[in-house]
């Protein structure tokens, strides 16, 4: 059993396709450990969503939760925009189209759990950065989350 006492929010690496300049998260995984005692195909990411910032329309390889713990905004989902709230959670099948979008004004807090350690993505629409609002989509791409953390 592994306790997480303090996550260490921060800036989300320079994409010019998902382009979240004041937004934070924190990717959280069970340490490796040598006996194999750890929890090894669940991956969690906790984010503070800034005002007008958003996490683009896509699809994952994996199933995922998203849970709102804090502020209001809208999720993409079953091919619509909704209002979502502290306290929704959004079960989100694999290959399914969603997004997020903080349309409140003030930050939103939110955390993603993921079945599995490596997740396919596939961008449906792009939050792009400045100067690259006419790159096309790109491919989809596979993310080994503890290869991203430095683990094992």
């Amino acid at each position: 059993m592994t306790i997480i006492d303090r996550l260490d929010y921060r800036p989300f690496p320079e994409d010019p396709h998902n382009h979240k300049p004041n937004s934070r998260h924190c990717l959280v995984l069970d340490p490796v450990r040598p006996d194999g005692d750890y929890v090894k195909d669940l991956v969690l990411n906790f984010e503070l969503l800034a005002p007008d910032e958003v996490i683009p329309v896509h699809t994952h390889t994996n199933e995922e939760v998203l849970i709102i713990d804090e502020g209001e905004g809208e999720a993409f989902y079953d091919g619509e925009w909704r209002p979502v709230g502290p306290g929704a959670v959004i079960l989100v099948p694999p290959g399914i189209a969603h997004g997020f979008r903080n349309r409140s004004g003030s930050g939103l807090r939110l955390h993603a759990v993921f079945a599995g350690r490596v997740v396919g993505t596939r961008l449906l629409e792009r939050s792009p950065a400045p100067g690259t609002e006419n790159l096309p989509l790109p491919p989809p791409s596979l993310i080994d989350f503890r290869e991203l953390a430095g683990g094992e």
